[in-house]
């Protein structure tokens, strides 16, 4: 069974999108293996998205996703990989298909509901930046 992280950013958060987004996974046939929301502070924002630390929007998104609670979640299911990023949408909301979440929520490319791991390996990674195998159902 393949697992995957998924974030509720803070804008989703806000606007009390949660029961929506996961609604919409387990709709889908995914399971949710693990749940919790946080308030990253500004360093766990800029360690978590450190890939991205030489991009021009590394600052603004590590200011963003500080700027509030989030939910994460472990996601679990056949192919959930691309299940999950088919369900969230183009990371850019204007290009997203219609029904999925950011094409229905977001506001911006920033504030676009959600984040999912792009790869069995980021997931892994991105998994245990968030959660310890107690945590895992």
């Amino acid at each position: 069974m393949e697992k995957t992280l998924s974030i509720i950013k803070p804008d989703g958060v806000e606007r009390k999108l949660v029961g929506e987004v996961v609604k919409r996974f387990e709709g889908a046939g995914i399971r949710v293996a693990a749940m919790k929301m946080v308030h990253l502070t500004s360093e766990q924002a800029k360690l978590f998205y450190a890939v991205h630390r030489e991009r021009p929007f590394y600052e603004s998104l590590t200011d963003f996703m500080s700027s509030g609670p989030i939910v994460a979640m472990v996601l679990e299911g056949d192919d959930v990989i691309q299940k999950n990023r088919d369900i969230m949408g183009a990371t850019n909301y204007k290009e997203a298909a219609p029904g999925t979440i950011r094409h229905d929520f977001a506001t911006d490319i920033e504030k676009n509901v959600v984040h999912g791991s792009d790869a069995p390996e980021t997931a892994k990674m991105e998994i245990a930046f968030f959660f310890n195998s107690l945590e895992i159902c």
